[in-house]
Order: C-alpha cells, then structure tokens, then sequence
C-alpha cells in the first residue's frame, strides 16, 4: 500500500489515482446477475430488488459502526467502515459495504466529500459526492409534487377542509439555504394560490427520504407515502397523501431510486451506497433495500449509521432494526484521541499537541457510548481508535490502556493511511466479535406511552434525568396518542455534538433533562419525530463554504472536493 507521504494528498487526489474496475467486474464479485443489473456508465450501477425475491441465499453477519460524539476534529466514521470492509476481503473474508449517499448540502457547505478518506473511500467519488445516479432529485420532485398537490386541492375548493394554519408539509430542495427555512408563498392575486406560511426542509429531512429508505418494496413504498400526514382538517382530522391521491404519481417518480446503487472501494470491495438521512434530524441509515442486499450476498456487510452513537445507532437499533426485523452480531465504535481531547476541554487549535490530560477528560465520553451499545443494546463492540499523523504513542496507549481497563476490545486502525492494511488488527477483533455472546435487543417498547419512550431514550442513551415535554408538546403528545400514533417509536432530533441537548455539554454530562419543544408523526416512515434544542431541518453555509474551493477543468476533472 502506498506510504504515509503520499497518503498526504487530498481525498479526491487519491481517488483520481486509483484504476478502477469496471461495475460488471464488480458485480460479478458481489454476486449480482447481468439479470438484475442496470449501468449507469461504466463504474456505477443499480440493482434490481427482484434480486431479494429470487435469490434465497441465507443472510451473512451484520456489522454497524458508529462513533462518539462528532467535533470539529472529525472522527472518520466512514472511513473506518470502507476500510474495515477492504481489510476482511483482505482476510479472505466475502464482504460488502452498506453506506448512505451524500447530500448536496454538507458537500458543497461545511465539509466537502462523504465517500471516506484517504486510502478508504468509496468511487467514484466525484459522482457519489453530487448528482450520483439521480436519487436524491427523484425523492425532491416527489416531495414537491405531494406539495403542489396539497396547494392545488386548497385552491380548487379545499373539498378535504384543510387549515391551511395546520399544513406540516414543507417543499425541500437539496442544498443548504436558511433563506428558504420561512417563506410566504401563492401571493400575487386570486390565480397565484392561496398565501400562507411555508418553508422547505433539506431533502435528506424529507419524510419521502425516510419513506424510502425503510420501504422494502415498491407495495410496500406506495402504501408508507400513502400514510404520509400533510396537514389537518378544520376539525383536527390528519390529511394523507392518499386523500390527495398523491401516492400513485409518487411511487411512479421513486420506483427506480428504490433500486440500491452498486459501486466500489478502492480495492474493488462491492459496495451499496443507497439513502441518505441525517441522523441528528431523522433517522440516519442507509437502505433497508440496500442493507437486506449486502446480507443476502455478502458472508459480512458492514454498514454504518450517522453521527454518534446516541442519534445513529440508537435510532439504527429501535427504528431500522425493528422494522426490517435485522439483527447486528456485531458493533465498532469509532474515536480519534484529537476528537477525545476536544470533548476533554482541549481548543481545536491545540488537538495536535500531546494532551494527556484533556485526553482522559475525555475518554468517559467513549466510555458512555461503549456501555451504551454493551448494557443498554446488549451487543458485543470493540473502540477503533481511527489514528491520525499527530497522534503520539503516549496519546494511543492511554486509549488502549482505558479501553481494556474498562474491559472494552480496542483495535488500532491506520486505514485512512494505509486502507484495508491498515485494518487487519479491526477486522479481526470484529470477526471475533461476530462470534461473541450476542443479547440484541431496544432500548424501549414502542407500546410504551410516548412520555415513557422519550425518558427511556434520554435516561438509558443519553444518561440525563428525563424528557420535558413544553406545554405544546404535550399538547401534540396527547393528540397524536388520541389519533391512534401514540405506539410508534421515536426519532429523536437533537444536536449531534453532546450527549444532552446542549450542544456546548461536551464529555459525558450528568444531570440534564431534555427538552421536547415539538412532537409530530411520520406516519409514512413510522415514527414519532422529537424536536429538541435549536435543530433545524434546513441547514445554512457557512461563512466560507466549501463550495468556494471546487473547481473544474476543461476536460472535466472536478477539484478541491474534500
């Protein structure tokens, strides 16, 4: 494998190094059938999901990794999965990658690309990273149509009796733009529409994206749009998409970005890439679809979930596992000693400077979300410690050495330095784990009461002292416990950056309570969505975004993408 000096180059640079083979080759290594194979170029395809009807193969180990809490230093979730996956191919082992495609909005806003790092990324990058095979608009324009829908059958008589003061449905477009967060819209005369209050989500907080990403047929998607809320009538009924008549023309517009996409490592390791929820704002996972396909081909797939391990995984385990009936055999936990130092109290400016102190300051946050996944989630996890060029050795014995203290399997991983090699030590811990003592079960019953629900995510994940709910999330509560929602479990939207609702509770907080300030149903997805704090479903750029740093050349080579 290439040497540190050249892991030195940027990601796209890497990328752009790499010969890649072509998508025939690799579905042919996955398993895939010309039968349900549909290209899109040379490098990217689809699969048909008749492959999960006609080939009955049993289903392999899964493996999800996850992460501390996010810091400005950054953790290397997906990085680490690209090259855990390399390196058990590199072990003999049959895997497959299971990833979330990347938003418009991050990529061109606050970080660049999301396909990996360094010598761990998915390709082809550049196309991954932006339009990729269309997905992403096909969920916008069904969103927008269910929205143009809903306005047009307000301004064609309202036969439902929408109040139009009670519309939840928002347009979304799939990029970062506070300006359009609230908005005034059907001025200019009686012909325009009718004005009212809207706004738009990001596309990845589009319920359609959620819909999409749990549906595990096109019966199946049709029948979860339908459910979709959009509003309330005068008398405080729900309104539906079915009761627009919107359900049909939807699933016309998504049949094919249902299909999961197949691409590849850079050492060729099969991969599905497919959905892209935030986890800080739903619920965070790749693809039922894509998830049931890497199991039914592959001996291991490894996938991951968004952000830490108290958003992601906690809503991979209670949604997505308890939905589509998985369960994990085995769970990574992701942490840099420069992400451990930050949460210890150490400046971003000084994270690559030896701290051994802010480093144990630290270190009870990795704790938390290890016990977490072991006691509270009954799964066997190992900490890979993702290392970076400034860590010293006294910085990656004291983890190693807390680690095994606390009786925690710890592995070191260099994959963003030396890819699927770098994994080895992290591969064979997971595949030991996969064969461990295995207790999978929720952090709550759905059946629960929603107050009982949300103490149990804020009191069992996130150890604070209980959810409070505002006067009007009470409100909300009661009325969709008396509309038959109230046994649906809980997405909980709260900051990525704490374990509390307090993005600025770094470390592992004690004594908080949360605060609901908004309940409300994805009743297409199946879930009950918990706002907390100031989360937004539409982010702003930054003030230097990173699109101002992407470029192309005359021949069509994209720089300065991460």
């Amino acid at each position: 494998m290439p040497d540190n000096t050249k892991a030195m180059r940027s990601d796209i640079e890497i990328a752009q190094s790499v010969t890649m083979r072509p998508v025939r080759e690799i579905a042919a290594l996955a398993g895939v059938e010309e039968q349900y194979l549909e290209q899109y170029g040379n490098y990217k395809a689809k699969v048909d999901y008749r492959l999960l009807r006609e080939n009955s193969r049993p289903e392999g180990k899964l493996i999800l990794v996850t992460a501390i809490n996010p810091t400005p230093a950054g953790e290397g979730k997906t990085t680490t999965t690209v090259g855990l996956a390399d390196a058990l191919r590199r072990l003999g082992k049959n895997v497959i990658v299971a990833l979330r495609e990347p938003s418009l909005g991050p990529v061109f806003g606050v970080k660049g690309g999301a396909a990996g790092g360094g010598y761990a990324q998915v390709v082809p990058m550049e196309d991954i990273n932006l339009h990729f095979t269309g997905d992403f608009h096909a969920i916008g324009a069904a969103n927008n149509l269910l929205a143009a829908m809903l306005d047009n059958h307000i301004q064609q008589g309202n036969a439902l009796g929408i109040d139009v003061k009670r519309i939840t449905w928002k347009r979304c477009v799939d990029m970062n733009d506070r300006q359009l967060r609230n908005i005034v819209d059907g001025l200019g005369g009686r012909m325009q529409g009718v004005p009212r209050e809207d706004g738009f989500d990001i596309t990845v907080a589009s319920e359609v994206m959620a819909v999409l990403c749990l549906s595990d047929s096109i019966p199946d998607l049709k029948a979860r749009l339908g459910r979709m809320v959009v509003a309330y009538t005068f008398d405080g009924k729900p309104v539906t998409a079915s009761d627009l008549k919107a359900d049909g023309a939807m699933t016309a517009l998504l049949k094919d970005a249902l299909k999961p996409n197949l691409v590849q490592t850079l050492e060729g390791t099969p991969a599905f890439i497919h959905g892209g929820p935030f986890a800080n704002i739903a619920h965070g996972c790749n693809s039922v679809m894509a998830t049931r396909m890497a199991l039914r081909l592959g001996d291991y797939a490894v996938t991951e979930a968004g952000f830490g391990a108290d958003l992601g995984a906690e809503k991979f385990f209670d949604i997505k596992c308890r939905y589509a009936g998985l369960k994990p055999d085995a769970c990574v936990l992701v942490a840099t000693v420069r992400a451990l130092k930050h949460h210890g109290g150490a400046a971003k400016t000084e994270l690559g400077k030896e701290n051994l102190d802010a480093l144990k300051a630290g270190l009870p946050n990795l704790l938390r979300h290890a016990t977490n996944i072991r006691d509270v989630f009954g799964l066997p996890c190992v900490v890979a410690i993702n290392a970076f060029p400034t860590d010293t050795a006294a910085e990656l014995d004291t983890v190693r050495d807390w680690c095994q203290a606390e009786g925690i399997p710890v592995a070191l991983s260099e994959v963003w330095a030396k890819g699927g090699a770098g994994g080895v030590e992290l591969a064979e811990a997971v595949l030991r784990l996969c064969d461990a003592e295995n207790h999978f079960r929720f952090a709550y019953d759905a059946d629960e009461p929603i107050q009982d629900k949300l103490n149990h995510i804020v009191q069992r994940v996130y150890h604070g002292t209980e959810a409070v709910l505002t006067p009007v999330a009470r409100r909300q509560a009661q009325e969709l416990d008396a509309l038959g929602y109230g046994n649906l479990p809980v997405c909980m939207a709260k900051t990525q950056y704490s374990l509390s609702d307090d993005p600025a509770l770094l470390g592992a907080p004690d004594n908080f309570a949360v605060t609901v300030r908004n309940l409300k149903v994805s009743a297409g997805a199946g879930f009950l969505v918990a706002l907390t704090g100031e989360i937004l479903t539409m982010p702003g750029l930054p003030k230097s975004p990173a699109a101002e740093r992407i470029d192309v050349d005359e021949t069509g080579r994209i720089s300065g993408l991460f």
